[in-house]
């Protein structure tokens, strides 16, 4: 038997490969099954659940390449309450070096219904069919399905009849996300006190997350002497998903006060396999996830902001480094303050002055109301749309554009030319073609546009524009580029910048000059 030596050390049991990948569309490749298990192994993982042997060709190989590849963890096949199942697991994981044989049955009244077995009928079948593996393999888990809704007598009989067969270890699921984290205890507890044998095994939790207890549950079931947690990485799993291995490790780790438990997880790999899981198996982890969601460790709002760059403790209870992250994440958006943008502009290499960062603020707060988030280069972007702002001759106030189906496009656009307001109104073919007639209107030039291009600098389709203008007139050639949300926007913007441009150079030239020996250097 096994004996529990270490009170204080919890095993992590993952069935990211088992249970996660029954998530309906989460089935991963025979290499992606494998670069899993690896990634596992490596992160210190007791137990690795592989998959289900029986289920399938793919998954027989899958589960025996894992068990002849592991290095540290002990593999694991699922079995259903049968010879054919448990000899095809035995076949599967026998290469391991270390290596388990976990099987299972349905002990709640709902669950004996379906193969239609009396109580002891089953418990018949438990006893042969735990004996069966226990003489193939010296590490044998037993799982009562639908523990928690088992009658209490009943689920303390077949505990022990797999106890005295050979169970090793004897894991409680809350197969349907039932239960609550004071029941949890509770039950784990009463369990190890009741039943006969109990201190010669481990007792484990599984506990899916139907009602968004899972993690709580866990957790609580270790604190009734459950020693080891049944996971899986992002908390993938049938319906809503299982105990998330990275909550409880970190749980423990950070609240060690109250959570005395220890756990051979390498914390600083949880990010990427979290990443390459959420990757292979096609389910993205949503943004608030905790620990690993893209916002556990971001800061957007302005007190927040503040707080942290005076002191990340103020705001985070563990590092982002101890999961491998490279640190936190201050997103700006519209909720952030000075503090934040200055942070970020020292972080991209810009010093400014106070008076320059009240001006690029309000640009700033303009911008953000318009998109969810600003990102590095929208920062850049407003930084160089707004640079010699003050010495343009050209400046745009407003522009309103109609356009569609219906005929030609039109613009009406209001300028600022040398401090007097102006206005016009052009039709085109198209937004963009309207709306620098209109300019041409109000500043008559000759220019040829030799360059037009636009790309999005972020992501989403709130991102911002960033429009290329060149321009040549007279030998002159002169380019423009300002980004806005509005595509249309940017465009005018940055054919205005060309054409102001245009002027600098004209009045750098002189009478005569050539215009083509003004180097960029004397423009700024």
């Amino acid at each position: 038997m096994t004996h529990v030596t270490d009170q204080d050390r919890v095993l992590i049991f993952d069935t990211t490969l088992r249970d996660g990948e029954q998530s309906p569309g989460a089935t991963m490749t025979h290499t992606e099954k494998l670069e899993i298990a690896e990634m596992l192994d490596e992160m210190g993982v007791d137990i690795i659940e592989a998959g289900f042997p029986i289920a399938s060709e793919g998954d027989f190989k899958a589960v025996s390449e894992i068990a002849k590849r592991a290095q540290n963890s002990r593999i694991c096949g699922l079995a259903r309450a049968n010879f054919a199942d448990i000899d095809r697991c035995w076949e599967a994981v026998k290469h391991a070096e270390k290596n388990r044989i976990h099987t299972f049955i349905g002990t709640s009244p709902l669950h004996r219904a379906i193969p239609n077995l009396t109580q002891d009928e089953m418990a018949e079948k438990i006893h042969e069919t735990v004996s069966h593996a226990r003489n193939l393999c010296d590490n044998v888990q037993w799982s009562p399905m639908d523990a928690t809704r088992t009658e209490w007598d009943y689920l303390c009989r077949v505990i022990e009849i797999a106890i005295k067969a050979g169970a090793t270890t004897i894991n409680i699921p809350d197969t349907v996300g039932y239960t609550a984290p004071a029941e949890s205890a509770d039950l784990i507890r009463r369990l190890i006190e009741t039943v006969p044998g109990a201190d010669d095994v481990i007792f484990a939790t599984h506990c899916h997350n139907d009602l968004g207890m899972a993690t709580a549950n866990s957790l609580a079931a270790v604190a009734g002497g459950a020693r080891q947690i049944e996971c899986t990485i992002n908390g993938l799993g049938e319906r809503a998903g299982n105990t998330a291995l990275e909550e409880v490790v970190m749980a423990m780790k950070t609240r060690h006060d109250i959570m005395p438990w220890r756990t051979g997880i390498d914390t600083t790999k949880i990010m990427a396999i979290s990443r390459r899981v959420a990757t292979v198996s096609g389910f993205n982890v949503q943004f608030n996830k905790a620990i690993v969601g893209k916002n556990a460790f971001a800061h957007e709002s302005g007190i927040h902001q503040d707080g942290m760059l005076k002191n990340r403790e103020n705001f985070e209870i563990m590092r982002p480094e101890d999961i491998g992250l490279s640190g936190t994440s201050l997103p700006l958006g519209k909720h952030s303050g000075r503090a934040a943008l200055r942070d970020k502009l020292e972080h991209l290499g810009y010093e400014v002055g106070d008076n320059q960062l009240k001006d690029i603020f309000v640009r700033f707060k303009e911008l953000a109301d318009r998109k969810k988030e600003v990102f590095d280069d929208d920062v850049i972007a407003l930084m160089r749309s707004g640079e010699n702002a003050e010495q343009d001759h050209l400046q745009l106030v407003s522009m309103k554009v109609i356009c569609g189906t219906g005929g030609p496009a039109e613009a009406t656009v209001e300028m600022e030319i040398d401090g007097k307001d102006v206005s016009a109104t052009a039709h085109g073919d198209g937004p963009v073609d309207a709306s620098f007639k209109a300019i041409r209107a109000l500043h008559p030039n000759e220019a040829h546009l030799q360059l037009y291009q636009v790309h999005a600098v972020t992501e989403g389709t709130d991102a911002q524009a960033t429009v290329s203008v060149r321009l040549e007139e007279d030998g002159m050639i002169a380019t423009g580029e300002s980004a806005n949300t509005d595509t249309v926007v940017a465009s005018a913007k940055a054919y205005i910048n060309a054409l102001n441009r245009l002027i600098v150079r004209r009045e750098k030239a002189g009478p005569g000059a050539d215009a083509r020996e003004i180097s960029y250097k004397d423009l700024t």
